[in-house]
């Protein structure tokens, strides 16, 4: 598959080429020699570099001196797709684990230097991805550095700390799946959409009986095949100086030797040939809802117009479906829908909570009919060109900080 980034590379600049060979005087490590890869423009003033380590190591770094700040996120690419029958729920569990001790630094000790440091830091897993990021004061970005690349080296995974762990994540199990109707309706939602036996089916957070499960060894094998520099990509966004930080990320990074790491098949097709439906027993005031409908992947036109039809349903007090069944029918009490953003394609789907006393059937029926009028009428200009200009003016606000910046460029460089 060809590289999203490199079809839109604009040519290399004679700095940043001169920049590397000064920092590959002297390197004889194979691993720690760095490569310039080019340069892409991020709106009128900005634009990323991309570099790479012998190691295979991918840095993308954004220099943006509006404030004294830098975000430094590191997306690897393993989430809950890349995980086996039984052994679900350990791109989570290592979520948790990678701010556990490392051989050294002692447990609790990367949060208080980060504390220390003025900086804020914290991590996520979903179907394709973990990532790790801090947000800190620009002289404290070596901090960031030392930090991360010892822990993707350097953890402890031993019993006491994979014990401890599976408490804490067993915990979180319950109290956002099993004692939460609208976990336990996600869950059960994506089973029913995938399958037992599809990765995408599976939680991201494991299965109960996988959590108790899990052995050291196991734990183990996971962080030494997935947490390795060429199954890793560092972003830098903020007022950093390349000269500076280079060498950094060479010195800690480079010493790091890339995993063994077989190319993860798609997930087999999803293609279903009638609707699904299930039924849960809850006791909540209200019926509730969940919809959903396979997504195409996330870097396909058709993804972005998925986007534009949830904009259209959901987003302002005047999309379709807010307007009809909140406003006007005062049937439902809570409308939310979404788009998943997944390499290999997710679900766009609907939660919808009633007001007491009425039957989820007729939100039902009055999407069927919104799904009907789409095939059958386009969209009026008007009313097109004001969700294209909410869904834009959201992005901008993503992006609008250093760390939203670093998201979206960690997102898309590791789903695209």
């Amino acid at each position: 598959m060809a590289d999203p980034f490199m079809a839109r590379i604009v040519p290399q600049t004679a700095e940043p080429q001169a920049l590397a060979v000064q920092l590959n005087r002297g390197v004889r490590k194979k691993h720690a020699r760095i490569t310039y890869e080019g340069r892409v423009p991020f709106g009128e003033a900005l634009c990323i570099d991309r570099w790479r380590l012998g190691n295979g190591l991918t840095v993308l770094l954004l220099e943006d001196h509006a404030a004294p700040v830098v975000s430094y996120h590191t997306w690897y690419r393993v989430g809950s797709r890349y995980e086996e029958e039984g052994k679900t729920g350990l791109a989570h569990f290592f979520e948790h684990m990678m701010f556990n001790e490392t051989e050294s630094l002692p447990w609790g000790e990367f949060d208080r230097k980060m504390e220390a440091a003025g900086g804020e830091t914290n991590a996520a897993t979903w179907i394709d991805w973990t990532y790790y990021y801090e947000s800190l004061p620009k002289e404290e970005v070596g901090l960031a550095v030392e930090l991360e690349a010892d822990r993707m080296a350097n953890l402890v995974v031993r019993e006491e700390q994979v014990e401890s762990e599976r408490e804490v994540v067993a915990n979180e199990r319950r109290m956002a799946v099993e004692d939460d109707v609208h976990g336990a309706a996600d869950e059960k939602l994506h089973a029913l959409a995938y399958g037992a036996e599809h990765p995408h089916g599976w939680p991201t957070i494991g299965w109960m009986a996988d959590i108790e499960g899990y052995r050291v060894k196991d734990c183990r094998r996971f962080y030494d095949t997935w947490y390795a520099p060429n199954n890793a990509t560092v972003i830098v966004v903020g007022d950093v100086d390349p000269a500076d930080l280079l060498p950094r990320i060479q010195e800690k990074y480079g010493a790091l030797k890339p995993s063994r790491i077989s190319e993860r098949p798609a997930p087999r097709s999803t293609r279903q040939r009638r609707e699904r439906r299930a039924e849960m027993r809850w006791p909540t005031p209200s019926e509730k809802l969940a919809i959903a409908w396979h997504a195409a992947p996330h870097a396909s036109f058709d993804h972005a117009v998925l986007e534009i039809i949830d904009e259209l349903w959901t987003g302002g007090r005047s999309a379709r479906l807010r307007r009809r069944l909140v406003d006007d029918m005062e049937i439902v009490a809570e409308l939310r829908g979404g788009v998943s953003g997944l390499q290999h394609g997710g679900l766009f789907d609907l939660w919808v909570s009633m007001r007491e006393g009425i039957a989820a059937e007729r939100a039902l029926d009055v999407i069927d009919e919104e799904v009907a009028r789409l095939v059958a009428e386009p969209v009026p200009e008007a009313e097109l060109s004001k969700v294209k200009a909410r869904t834009e003016l959201f992005f901008l606000g993503e992006i609008e900080t250093t760390s939203g910046k670093a998201s979206q460029l960690g997102f898309g460089e590791t789903v695209t």
